[in-house]
């Protein structure tokens, strides 16, 4: 998996522009020459910019048609071959997005694209293109003192730690789209499609964070949804299933599909039925997944949250269900009420 060190990381270029909601005809403001920013400020802006990137998902360019086709691509492209023409081709990008910003629910707010270099990637040192969108101001006091007291005065600022979207383009792999890291505060909402999908235009790199994260969210959207119309399954069984499916990549360092659909589903019938929801799912959604990968316990470690191992019984129990299957029976009884009975040694 790639590896990025930005400990040596220096700033080249900067420039920020002002971005409107083209919905909302707020027009743009662009600049039309960098930035001013002393040393102890850059420190705090570097930490900015930082601090909420993750290096669990890589993300490429790509386009339906021809790659060079993708226009912020082509952009990034110049600005690595030619940085004397940097304010023009950031302007260019600032364009881009207006045009891409027309969600009544997309905010205004400043665009910062800056030029690094001495990025380590995988040991070798490059340069990097960062964009990066500040759309939430928050109030901050300043305490100043005078002669005899002092004057407390408020002014609006953006959090260190809450940059809203960004992204960070590694000078590598030219050739395949390069290599991006995302942020997006907003990601799972309507209107955050716009900055992955419509402005960047980019899709995840295939691999295997990519392949973990998206193999164990295939299993539990077939445990969870489609094995209960398919089969008559208890909601115990449903559950050991979705346990015995993080077991297994928490246990082993590499998959492999034959081995985990016969230790998870057991069943033939239910590894068939496996088998075709996941053909039509990767085809619906555009994956592409091998046979075989290298597991990621970043991605385990992430999934493993959100697999829920619980059972409720109506308003006034939950019962959690960790380990072995044996040790929980359900019935009914001469009342028709429903029950659970669970064998246990001791209780904690």
């Amino acid at each position: 998996m790639t590896n990025v060190d930005f400990t040596e990381l220096e700033i080249q270029n900067l420039i920020t522009h002002w971005i409107g909601n083209k919905m909302r005809e707020e027009g743009i403001d662009l600049s039309k020459k960098e930035s001013v920013i002393d040393d102890e400020t850059k420190h705090h802006l570097l930490n900015y910019f930082l601090l909420p990137v993750k290096q669990e998902e890589f993300y490429s360019f790509v386009h339906s048609v021809k790659l060079e086709m993708n226009e912020v691509y082509t952009v990034i492209k110049e600005i690595f071959t030619d940085t004397n023409s940097f304010v023009d081709l950031s302007q260019n990008l600032a364009k881009l997005l207006y045009e891409q910003s027309i969600h009544p629910k997309v905010k205004e707010g400043k665009l910062n694209i800056c030029l690094f270099s001495n990025v380590c990637v995988d040991g070798d040192f490059t340069d990097a293109v960062g964009i990066f969108k500040s759309e939430t101001d928050v109030p901050f006091l300043k305490m100043k003192q005078g002669q005899s007291n002092f004057n407390i005065e408020h002014e609006y600022g953006f959090e260190i730690k809450g940059i809203d979207k960004g992204c960070i383009i590694l000078n590598t792999e030219e050739e395949n789209g390069y290599r991006l890291l995302i942020i997006d505060k907003a990601n799972r909402t309507a209107e955050a499609q716009y900055w992955k999908d419509d402005f960047l235009n980019v899709k995840p790199v295939s691999n295997e964070y990519h392949q973990t994260n998206e193999f164990l969210s295939i299993t539990k959207n077939y445990i969870t949804k489609e094995l209960p119309k398919e089969f008559e399954v208890a909601r115990p069984d449903q559950i050991d299933m979705l346990n015995r499916s993080v077991e297994y990549f928490k246990t082993n360092e590499s998959f492999d599909k034959q081995t985990f659909q016969e230790e998870v589903f057991q069943d033939k019938g239910v590894i068939d039925s496996f088998r075709t929801f996941q053909d039509v799912y990767q085809q619906e959604n555009d994956i592409q997944m091998g046979e075989s990968f290298d597991i990621s316990k970043t991605a385990v470690k992430k999934q493993a949250r959100i697999f829920k191992s619980v059972i409720k019984l109506d308003k006034n129990f939950h019962i959690y269900v960790h380990g072995n299957r044996e040790l929980i029976e359900q019935g009914v009884d001469d009342n028709g009420k429903k029950y659970y009975k669970i064998y246990y040694d001791e209780e904690k």
